[in-house]
């Protein structure tokens, strides 16, 4: 069984649909980037997802059961990592973990789970004193102390340092080789390609792409750039057989090729080339 099916699922505000009749599997055990420019249905979708937001139309099922209004067995086998939280700052990162793990059948143990966002040097000062990112690495904690089946990311490295984020990129990996189905969004496409599985590109609420990072809106065929250093200029050529092309470089030269590069569309040109004719369109505003 899937993790999550999606079939038709639609919401409007205010007369304007944000999501406009959205398909979309996830698969257990996968991590799974969500990707889209502010306004695409992100957020209305995954709060669907969550069970937070009521759906106008279309059926959804998340392990197995309708998100709205499940109850809280289903609660106790997911995991949410929101934008922001609050409410917290008197306490410390390891009262707020342990008063969450409580709330769970099968929690983590509260050491380790601060130890893993790295926050033992701040495990007893106040959440009130903690730097934003932080506060970011609390946020994760308190979404996986539960030992999730599913986990819901959203935005979750937003203020981590370079070194940070490898760190939580470990941690994804970690839960991910347990069998913990995982949903993230970013705006980091870096991040979707070291972690996702696969991943989807959503705007004006509709999936524009679907597949591997690697393979991405055609990716993985287009053409190779190569790039070396000849007569003191810069050459380059476009190729879509660039080890033959390579060999011949070779030959040339008589071995090494000068300067030699190859390049194809990064991530971020294909999720680009994607959404820029969605990009005029007005964002739709979600009510709180």
């Amino acid at each position: 069984m899937d993790a999550i099916t999606i079939r038709g699922l639609r919401k409007s505000y205010g007369g304007r649909p944000a999501v406009d009749g959205l398909d979309l599997d996830i698969r257990t055990g996968e991590v799974f980037a969500l990707l889209g420019p502010n306004g695409a249905g992100k957020t209305t979708t995954v709060e669907v997802l969550e069970g937070f937001r009521h759906r106008d139309g279309g059926e959804v099922t998340v392990l197995g059961t309708d998100p709205y209004g499940a109850g809280l067995r289903w609660r106790d086998r997911i995991g949410i990592v929101l934008q922001a939280s609050g409410g917290l700052d008197l306490l410390t990162p390891r009262e707020a973990v342990a008063s969450t793990a409580k709330v769970y059948s099968n929690p983590r143990d509260v050491d380790e789970v601060i130890d893993a966002v790295g926050l033992r040097e701040k495990a007893d000062a106040r959440i009130v004193g903690l730097s934003g990112g932080q506060r970011r690495r609390l946020d994760v904690a308190l979404g996986i102390v539960g030992r999730p089946e599913l986990l819901f990311l959203d935005e979750p490295t937003t203020g981590f340092d370079p070194q940070a984020r490898r760190d939580f990129w470990d941690l994804i990996r970690s839960l991910s080789g347990e069998g913990t189905t995982i949903v993230l969004t970013t705006h980091y496409l870096d991040e979707a390609e070291q972690l996702a599985d696969r991943v989807g590109v959503i705007a004006a609420g509709r999936l524009l792409a679907l597949d591997t990072p690697a393979a991405l809106g055609g990716r993985s065929a287009e053409e190779a750039t190569l790039s070396w250093e000849e007569d003191g200029a810069r050459r380059s050529v476009r190729t879509a057989t660039p080890t033959a092309e390579i060999a011949s470089l070779a030959a040339r030269f008589g071995g090494e090729v000068p300067g030699l590069t190859v390049t194809r569309p990064s991530l971020e040109d294909t999720y680009l080339s994607l959404i820029s004719p969605h990009l005029t369109d007005e964002a739709v505003e979600v009510p709180a």
